[in-house]
C-alpha cells in the first residue's frame, strides 16, 4: 500500500519505488486518508474502493476530525468491499521530505518552517501502521 495525500495523483512513493527498484509489486493500493468536516464519519460512509485492475486499487478513507485515524482498524472495513489481503505480510510505503534551506526565504521564516517540519508526528505512529510493516522512501525538498 502506497500512501499519499493527493487523492488524484500518483504517490511519490511509488514513484521513486519504481525509479530504484525497476519493479511493480504484484498487487498495488494507493491509499489516500481524507478528513472530513464532520466530527464522525459512519463507517458505511468511510471507505470508498476502486479497482483499476486486479493488480490496481485506489483506497480513500474518510475520518472526522474529531477521530484518531487508524488505518488498520479502517482496512477491516476495506475487507466489506473486497479488497483482500493480511495486514501482517501488507508492506506500507510513506514518502519522507527532509527539507534543506536553500535562501529563498527569509532567515528566520526558513528556521521556523524547517523547525515545525522536524517536529512534526511520524506517520507510522499518527495512522496506527504496524511499525514492522512501513517502508519509508526519502526525498529532499529545498525552501
Amino acid at each position: 500500500m502506497f500512501l499519499t495525500s493527493d487523492i488524484e495523483g500518483a504517490p511519490t512513493a511509488l514513484l521513486h519505488s519504481l525509479k530504484h527498484y525497476k519493479v511493480l509489486h504484484e498487487r498495488n493500493v494507493i491509499l489516500s486518508v481524507v478528513t472530513s468536516t464532520t466530527p464522525f464519519v459512519p463507517d458505511d460512509e468511510k471507505i470508498f474502493l476502486e479497482s483499476f485492475n486486479p493488480q490496481f486499487s485506489r483506497l480513500v478513507i474518510t475520518f472526522g476530525y474529531m477521530e484518531t485515524p487508524n488505518i488498520p482498524r479502517a482496512l477491516v472495513l476495506a475487507r466489506k468491499l473486497g479488497l483482500k489481503f493480511d495486514i501482517m505480510s501488507t508492506s506500507f510505503f510513506l514518502s519522507r521530505r527532509t527539507i534543506l534551506k536553500k535562501g529563498g526565504l527569509p532567515f528566520w521564516q526558513d528556521r521556523l518552517f524547517i523547525s515545525l517540519a522536524q517536529n512534526a508526528s511520524n506517520a507510522t505512529d499518527y495512522f496506527g501502521l504496524p511499525s514492522g510493516r512501513v517502508v519509508e522512501l526519502g526525498l529532499q525538498t529545498s525552501i
